[in-house]
């Protein structure tokens, strides 16, 4: 059976085979192996390309490591399986090459190695940075050098593909994914990849003119090759589950179950509207045979849409139309071919539109390969309220479905990684999994990002520069997560001239008046419903950035400097820690001195004027949570403050303005802060009302929203194990623990999250008097503190039984 890719079943893509051989005999020389290309194809426009060569072995290898780079990206294939997908997305210099042994698809004889790689050109995603198409493969040895890339491969221009535009105007929204794939079947090479494959007719590749090198060598840009430091994505099967749908075709779930082909007569066009019952981002693979010149059309959304663009509840479908990105497969006529496209698709419901010509079309199979960051859920969260387990579950596909190669914000408009979600997806990352790596790749993208005013830009990698001068400041406190919870010294010590460089540029925009200055460039706070905020086009941005003011700018910069302080004098630089600890200081003294209102009882977004001046009496929960978090307020008033802003939505004749998911993050932080954790609970309406609305993953914002899958949606996973289960590190590297739980009206809870030492496990009930009993286990080498209430207990490692 021949498809234009092989299902999952034939994949390697597990970790134990992304080789675990040292790279770096090649990070420090020139590589023999070139980068080729098509000899007569434009390197920088669309185009999708085949590259084989055929390697004779006198017997089969117990190792054959090679490492295997390709611009945009590449899938390779030994002897007709598919074993890996790349480069790991990055820059171009810092570009990924992965290595892989290929020694368990390689026998004694001969042995054809082939690779896909695509370029996207104009419609490539925003996430894709590029330098110009090329593919790379390098033997680690002189056993391997014979499958080096050079003018003995061979490549073929694959005619069968073209782009479909899924942009802006056509989705009536901000999507910058990338186009879709229209194949024709009657052009494409079926079986390519295959050892018994004629490729006579294709030419040799060209090697182009400059050397292969790691980064740090040669006298030109195009790539600096360094090795992947993540592992590769996993795959594995998921099928639709359900038939919503059907215009005039009949199509029963037993066909979504690989068991019922359905056949679309000649001259007809039909649809069928599918439901996977739950998002999802997979590689779909639609199976076709006969129908020659059928077009089949794949539509992906995360909900249907009613005559106002309006999604409602997700399961509804009376009523509602697909809006959605779109795939499209011309068939040829032949049994049994395959369409997978080049790039996943994120989707609850996938839409098929068949219209066959002269002769009908048999759908004969249809099904999904899951894909994403290998994450493994390693802590576990239960209560005496067994609904949070829902939450549980649904954050946990919030976040797996917003991790690939680097964080996404969201898997179906941007795929980018921006640093406000990512500080929060990564905290997720460390307590539910355990796993550090994509928390580091990210903080070090950061680090590539900075250019020349000493900012980080605000999503990276990113073919389009954006900066988000707040979330330089949030880099900064991703550098301080990182080192609160491992001990990884160098790699901090690493980071910290970009991150005197952020400092420098706020602190250079502090006005006289002791508050920020006039701000360029988009400081996003929230998308928040901001009052009197008109002077910044791109929204997300309070009163007081573009003009200077802004209590919560000039607040979060105290918070930051705070955090880069406790960084700075760990690693000796202690004046220049003291300083930004005074400057710290300052902010809040002059927040608190011009935005205090003590008739409201509350901290404004920017000063209060004196009377006869045009008021900006502007409230905020935001700012009021950061001078919480900063101590910009007493903290004697601090828990009376957090509990007035979050019970009161109206002061007086003012509206104070609202933190969405994202800036909730921030305002549970307050809560542990002022020891209110025990209402945290309550606060999770919100959370509650979106599974009420039928959404299987949390949204970016209050409905209307446009995404429904926004990883920073998802804290409340790492909340349940900080604040009810009240784990966090006491010092920095997680050296000690300290155990703080927050019941609520919960009577019992139990949780687990991994620590580098081992498993972390707490099992409390709270008594009718109020006291609390259980047990909790440390790792060796572990110790602690509980405290309840007031009162302490020293923990040791081990299991024990704690009474407080």
């Amino acid at each position: 059976m021949r498809r234009l890719n092989l299902i999952a079943g034939l994949l390697f893509l597990a970790n134990s085979l992304f080789a675990q051989t040292s790279p770096s005999n090649w990070t420090s020389q020139y590589w023999p192996a070139r980068w080729i290309l098509h000899p007569t194809a434009p390197s920088r426009q669309y185009g999708i390309f085949h590259f084989r060569k055929t390697i004779d072995l006198p017997q089969k290898p117990t190792r054959f490591v090679v490492h295997v780079s390709a611009d945009n990206r590449y899938r390779l294939f030994v002897n007709g399986k598919a074993v890996a997908i790349g480069p790991a997305r990055s820059d171009t210099q810092n570009w990924n090459y992965e290595t892989i042994d290929l020694a368990p698809y390689l026998q004694a004889g001969k042995n054809t190695l082939a690779a896909q790689v695509w370029y996207m050109g104009e419609g490539a995603p925003f996430s894709q940075m590029s330098y110009q198409l090329g593919f790379l493969l390098q033997g680690d040895s002189d056993t391997e050098k014979i499958a080096n890339t050079d003018a003995s491969w061979r490549i073929l221009h694959n005619p069968a593909y073209s782009p479909i535009r899924n942009d802006i105007p056509k989705l009536r929204t901000y999507i910058v994914v990338g186009d879709g794939d229209r194949v024709d079947a009657a052009t494409y090479p079926w079986g390519w990849e295959q050892p018994n494959f004629d490729d006579k007719a294709w030419v040799s590749a060209k090697p182009l003119g400059f050397p292969t090198k790691p980064r740090g060598l040669g006298t030109d840009g195009n790539w600096g090759l360094v090795p992947r430091t993540i592992p590769m994505m996993e795959e594995k099967s998921v099928r639709l589950a359900t038939v919503r749908r059907s215009e005039n075709g009949k199509m029963e779930n037993a066909f979504l179950q690989g068991k019922a082909p359905v056949t679309v007569p000649a001259n007809t066009k039909a649809v069928f509207l599918l439901d996977q019952g739950y998002l999802t981002n997979a590689y779909p693979e639609l199976t076709v045979s006969k129908g020659k010149g059928a077009t089949v059309t794949l539509a992906y959304a995360e909900a249907l849409i009613d005559a106002k663009g309006l999604k409602g509840n997700r399961n509804a479908i009376e009523g509602r139309t697909m809006r959605g990105f779109e795939d499209q497969f011309i068939a040829d006529g032949n049994s049994k071919r395959t369409f997978r496209p080049l790039w996943f698709r994120t989707y609850r419901y996938l839409q098929l539109t068949v219209d066959t010509k002269e002769e009908s079309l048999v759908l004969d199979d249809l099904l999904g390969q899951f894909t994403g960051y290998p994450f493994e859920e390693k802590a576990r969260f239960a209560a005496s309220d067994t609904t949070l387990k829902s939450l549980w579950n649904v954050g946990w596909r919030t976040a797996r479905l917003c991790a690939g190669e680097n964080y996404y914000d969201c898997p179906y408009y941007e795929q980018l990684q921006y640093t406000g979600d990512t500080r929060i997806q990564s905290m997720i990352s460390l307590y539910v999994t355990g796993d550090d790596r994509l928390m580091r790749k990210a903080i070090t993208d950061y680090e590539h990002s900075r250019f020349n005013d000493g900012l980080t830009q605000s999503r990276y990698p990113s073919a389009d520069f954006q900066v988000i001068p707040t979330f330089s400041l949030f880099w900064v406190c991703m550098v301080h997560d990182y080192w609160m919870n491992r001990q990884d010294d160098a790699f901090v010590k690493s980071m910290l001239p970009g991150i005197l460089g952020v400092l420098n540029w706020h602190e250079q925009r502090i006005a006289k008046t002791g508050l920020n200055g006039p701000l360029e460039w988009w400081n996003f706070v929230d998308w928040s419903k901001w009052q009197n905020a008109k002077d910044e086009a791109a929204g997300g941005v309070p009163a007081g950035a573009r003009k200077g003011g802004s209590s919560i700018l000039s607040l979060q910069q105290a918070y930051t400097y705070f955090r880069a302080g406790d960084l700075l004098s760990h690693y000796g630089l202690n004046e220049r820690a003291e300083h930004y600890r005074e400057l710290g200081r300052k902010l809040n003294k002059a927040v608190f001195a011009q935005c205090w209102d003590a008739s409201r009882g509350l901290i404004a977004d920017t000063p209060i004027l004196p009377p006869g001046q045009p008021g900006k009496n502007i409230f905020s929960q935001h700012a009021n949570i950061l001078a919480v978090l900063t101590d910009a307020v007493p903290v004697a008033q601090q828990a009376a403050l957090l509990q007035k802003v979050m019970t009161e939505k109206n002061i007086g004749s003012d509206t104070l303005t609202q933190a969405t998911f994202y800036f909730k993050y921030y305002l549970f932080e307050a809560m542990k802060k002022t020891g209110l954790g025990d209402q945290f609970v309550a606060q999770l309406k919100p959370w509650r009302d979106m599974l009420a609305m039928g959404l299987t993953t949390f949204a970016e914002n209050p409905e209307p929203t446009r995404s429904d899958c926004h990883a920073w949606s998802a804290s409340p996973l790492y909340e349940f194990l900080s604040i009810t289960c009240g784990i966090r590190p006491a010092e920095p590297g997680f050296k000690s623990v300290r155990i703080e739980p927050y019941l609520g009206d919960l009577t019992t809870v139990e949780g687990q999250m991994p620590h580098p030492l081992g498993d972390i496990a707490v099992q409390f009930q709270k008594t009718p008097t109020g006291s609390l009993t259980g047990t909790i286990t440390l790792p060796a080498n572990l110790t602690g503190t509980l405290r309840w209430k007031g009162k302490a207990l020293p923990l040791k490692a081990g299991k024990q039984t704690v009474s407080l």
